[in-house]
């Protein structure tokens, strides 16, 4: 028969016969590894959306209000991440950070808004 090994250090190993790492720290850095080229990735735009996020909301506190676009470039907002897009009847666009939204307006000015929960 065969030894049984540890997937992640190559350890024989003793025990239960579906067995796959001799100790909880192998088994944790072989999921690590395995998780993070696409975990990654996720960190780094949910990291992006998070500052986007805190850029509006810091720049937005009563709800509604206007701000030039150089103010939020400044402030490190990356306008290619956003989590939704939302179109009224009258076609004006809403790129929203979850909560937190801007509608482009005419000389670089931007509105902002604020989502109300339900």
């Amino acid at each position: 028969m065969e030894q049984r090994k540890c997937l992640e250090c190559g350890e024989p190993l003793r025990g239960r016969a579906d067995q796959k790492f001799c100790s909880d720290a192998c088994r944790n850095a072989y999921n690590n590894k395995k998780l993070s080229g696409s975990t990654n990735y996720i960190r780094k735009i949910n990291r992006i959306l998070k500052k986007n996020h805190s850029v509006l909301e810091k720049h937005n506190q009563s709800g509604k209000t206007t701000l030039y676009k150089s103010v939020l470039e400044k402030n490190g907002y990356n306008f290619k991440y956003f989590t939704h897009i939302y179109k009224t009847r009258t076609g004006r666009v809403y790129y929203f950070c979850y909560d937190q939204g801007f509608s482009v307006l005419e000389n670089n000015k931007y509105l902002l808004v604020r989502k109300e929960n339900r």
